[in-house]
């Protein structure tokens, strides 16, 4: 909190009544008490809480002009490291956090991804969405059979930032497993998991990319014999856009075997 707002809820209080002993136990450790006794002698003498000068040291980092330059630098480079802005600013990391935090109310926010989108997958999407709302309720929806795909490689997740090893030095560290190896061309396996409301499917894993014929013999299958079991004949398999989702012999599948599915029309 700013001083001028402390000084607005001292003389607030205070000519509410309040004492100073109070107004120090109800802000807190906010002010210090020979302060706000000090600035009620003040009300007391002038009416008013005016300071001659602003208290503490002056400024020579943090002042009006650096400001205005960690502003005009932020507009001109949208992404910049505190580290980076204190260097060419010639300040600390601790007045440049200060501006950035305190002065500029400027937080640092994490990038994030989305899907580069087409206008017409825009559209699709949103024509998805009128027609689920519009032909389900909440109840129907929890008769969906929704599904998808990852792809993996066998060399495992590997996060660079937060996997540590814990040891006295470098040596020791590699021989606790503190070296992670990766292939060039590394084998890929395709993953397959169906959810609803009654539970998971089991796991389909397939070697490399699927094409739709894997994708019939090997993944529709397990969908359906999970689907009938859990819901009997009224449910609805939900599938995304893949090529080997879309496909017309797919397609001719789920409208053979299928109580009911989303189409690649929808």
């Amino acid at each position: 909190m700013k001083s001028k707002d402390l000084q607005n809820i001292v003389l607030s209080k205070y000519n509410s009544g309040d004492n100073p002993y109070k107004i120090f136990r109800d802000l807190n450790g906010g002010l210090g008490l020979y302060t706000i006794q000090r600035w009620c002698k003040m009300v007391d003498e002038t009416g008013a809480i005016a300071l001659s000068k602003p208290t503490g040291r002056i400024r020579t980092v943090r002042t009006k002009a650096s400001i205005k330059k960690v502003k005009k630098w932020l507009d001109q480079k949208k992404k910049i490291s505190q580290r980076i802005l204190a260097k060419k600013l010639k300040m600390s990391k601790t007045a440049a956090r200060r501006i950035l935090i305190d002065d500029l109310e400027c937080r640092p926010y994490k990038i994030i991804q989305e899907p580069a989108l087409a206008d017409k997958q825009n559209e699709n999407r949103k024509k998805f969405a009128h027609w689920v709302k519009n032909n389900f309720n909440k109840d129907d929806i929890k008769r969906w059979l929704f599904s998808d795909e990852k792809l993996f490689d066998i060399d495992g997740v590997y996060n660079s930032q937060n996997d540590r090893v814990r040891a006295i030095s470098r040596s020791e560290a590699d021989k606790k497993g503190g070296v992670k190896q990766k292939r060039k061309f590394p084998t890929k396996v395709m993953v397959w998991l169906g959810a609803s409301t009654k539970g998971l499917t089991p796991l389909v894993i397939l070697e490399g990319s699927v094409n739709h014929e894997q994708y019939i013999k090997k993944v529709l299958p397990v969908a359906l014999q999970f689907g009938n079991k859990m819901f009997g004949d009224n449910w609805v398999y939900q599938q995304d856009g893949a090529t080997p989702h879309t496909h017309h012999k797919t397609q001719r599948w789920c409208d053979e075997n299928f109580p009911s599915y989303v189409s690649k029309d929808r």
